[in-house]
């Protein structure tokens, strides 16, 4: 179900996407051309495949949905202790709101360059906030216990990069390499623009 809701924002957004991408491209070539700075093709993915996922999270969790009920909710756990654990809706709105901000924590922590857990909390608490009192403005609810899961994948996001980072010091150098990232960032880059060419129905899909 929740890949599902992913798949649907995506395929909502593409072509908005797609220009993104275009544009974003133009300029940072143009950049590197003009600036003769090295250019590392797996930081300009990921910078880009950030900004996207952001765009898609807020697109997703702004969406007027039909059924969705209004109101205000203080009371922390009130909701997630409502759903039975297991089941599909356990998963697509405790589990699901943790997993939607996790990214959004590694991406903070990766941005700030910081040690300190308190820029991913705290942002992620802002962001957060911020988006169940616009929820609540458009039509759906102001949920605390949502903002407690966003946070909570915020957290475990930058645990994820802090992890990460320490991992990576240890592995060997072929798995450091800036060559290997490249070529890694080089399949992905070719699957989006496939992804993209079955969205324009230029080439068949398989």
């Amino acid at each position: 179900m929740i890949w599902e809701t992913i798949k649907t924002t995506l395929n909502d957004n593409w072509p908005v996407l797609t220009i993104f991408l275009v544009t974003m491209i133009s300029l940072r070539f143009f950049y590197y051309r003009h600036n003769r700075e090295k250019m590392y093709l797996y930081k300009e993915l990921f910078n880009v495949l950030s900004i996207i996922y952001i765009f898609l999270l807020f697109q997703l969790l702004t969406k007027v949905e039909l059924n969705t009920s209004s109101g205000v909710n203080l009371v922390p756990f009130t909701e997630i202790i409502r759903y039975e654990f297991g089941s599909k809706l356990f998963y697509y709105n405790v589990i699901g709101n943790i997993i939607l901000f996790m990214p959004f924590g590694y991406c903070i922590a990766d941005y700030v360059k910081s040690k300190n857990i308190f820029p991913a909390l705290i942002i992620s608490a802002i962001v957060s906030t911020t988006v169940e009192v616009i929820q609540l403005k458009i039509g759906r609810s102001f949920d605390i216990d949502d903002i407690i899961l966003n946070v909570l994948g915020g957290i475990v996001g930058y645990l994820v990069y802090i992890a990460w980072e320490a991992i990576k010091s240890h592995l060997p150098r072929i798995f450091r390499s800036d060559g290997l990232y490249n070529f890694l960032a080089l399949i992905v880059i070719v699957i989006i623009i496939w992804y993209i060419l079955v969205s324009l129905k230029v080439v068949p899909n398989l």
